[in-house]
């Protein structure tokens, strides 16, 4: 795996993790925390790799962790608490030209994917680089320029919180994923599970 300087990472983990009871990041693959197997797999490709979320919640795992944008406003409604409040927070704090923003409970990511994604981005002219599977866009786990901060805040300040309503405030190349199983993350146990007999067959 080649090392992008122009590249950094960032992983969000603000989310409530409600369906599945616990929280999704601390979810465990090999007794080690999937947000840790996460930073671990990103962090060789890139310049940085941080946590988006709770400090309390992962500083104590020896990740960098920065507070969610959400959490220092009075929000009260739950449902503005979304992703989208998570990306604006990562660009805002981005020192390189690009940024790989991740979910935390993609359990399936390859480093081959990711460097597919980085190298992918780092010759596109667009604002943002997507996959898109027979689900739609994926946007928690693209690439995005640092300036993307910008439009992206100001779609939330005047209302929009859905992800996809905002990109379209920025200019987008998507990339046909056809092996969508890649992106695929965890709202049940079940679906965690699934994951996990996945992850030990391919350890066997």
């Amino acid at each position: 795996m080649r090392h992008l300087a122009d590249v950094e990472a960032f992983i969000l983990a603000g989310g409530v993790s409600s369906r599945i009871g616990r929280d999704k990041a601390l979810l465990e693959f090999g007794g080690i925390p999937l947000i840790v197997n996460t930073v671990q797999l990103v962090a060789p490709l890139v310049s940085r790799t941080t946590v988006v979320g709770p400090v309390e919640r992962y500083a104590t795992l020896g990740l960098h962790v920065i507070p969610d944008l959400h959490s220092s406003r009075k929000i009260e409604s739950a449902r503005s608490k979304g992703p989208l409040f998570g990306i604006v927070t990562a660009l805002s704090n981005a020192r390189t030209p690009w940024t790989l923003i991740l979910a935390c409970d993609l359990p399936y990511l390859t480093a081959q994917w990711l460097e597919s994604l980085a190298v992918r981005a780092l010759e596109s002219n667009a604002q943002a680089v997507i996959p898109q599977t027979a689900r739609g866009l994926e946007p928690l786990a693209a690439a995005y320029r640092r300036e993307c901060a910008v439009p992206l805040a100001q779609s939330l300040a005047s209302g929009t919180h859905k992800v996809t309503d905002a990109l379209k405030a920025l200019s987008i190349e998507t990339i046909p994923e056809k092996d969508a199983s890649v992106l695929k993350n965890m709202n049940t146990l079940a679906d965690y599970n699934e994951a996990l007999a996945w992850w030990r067959q391919r350890r066997a």
